[in-house]
């Protein structure tokens, strides 16, 4: 996929990326931010394939291999908000650096919101959640393949057993400062 044009034109809008493993609060997060932002989300989980629903549905996590065309697929989301100045808020995982380049190869100015949060709550909130094609027996491998970002990268980590309206104001703090940062000690 070729995003070289993602940097170019209007830059009015917010992109901000709502990651971490499986139960970390992502979507409720996310959406709330968007809503408190005027922005438009899109989850990615609905991004996946058919093929990748299936694979992680049966219990077995995804590979690299299989994660290329589905980060592409919303990285092509936020080169195109990118592009028309719009604000958009993604619910992505997102969970290695070389996930989080290709996203960021779309647009230079995404904060990632990095939702740090235990094996023990992140299992008991799948446990909890119906519906969702990710079983439970997956979080380990979540926790295996995680990459926290690293200080280097645009990232705000905020610990995901908060309060989700004090998590949704620090997230909105980053995002509506000038450098996309803010002073608060939890932006790495």
């Amino acid at each position: 996929m070729n995003l070289e044009a993602a940097n170019s034109g209007p830059r009015a809008g917010i992109i901000a990326v709502v990651m971490g493993v499986s139960g970390s609060g992502k979507t409720l997060i996310g959406e709330a931010l968007a809503k408190s932002i005027g922005g438009r989300f899109i989850e990615g989980d609905q991004y996946h394939s058919a093929a990748n629903i299936r694979r992680m549905a049966s219990g077995q996590p995804l590979r690299d291999e299989d994660r290329w065309g589905w980060l592409d697929t919303i990285a092509a989301e936020i080169a195109s908000a990118d592009r028309a100045g719009n604000t958009l808020v993604v619910a992505c995982s997102a969970l290695k650096r070389t996930y989080r380049d290709r996203l960021r190869a779309a647009s230079d100015r995404i904060l990632f919101i990095y939702l740090e949060v235990g094996r023990d709550i992140a299992a008991a909130r799948m446990e909890a959640r119906r519906g969702h094609f990710m079983p439970p027996s997956l979080i380990d491998s979540q926790f295996a393949t995680l990459e926290p970002p690293a200080p280097d990268e645009h990232a705000l980590q905020l610990d995901a057993a908060g309060d989700p309206n004090r998590l949704v104001d620090l997230a909105l703090v980053a995002v509506r400062s000038p450098s996309g940062r803010s002073a608060t000690p939890s932006l790495i």
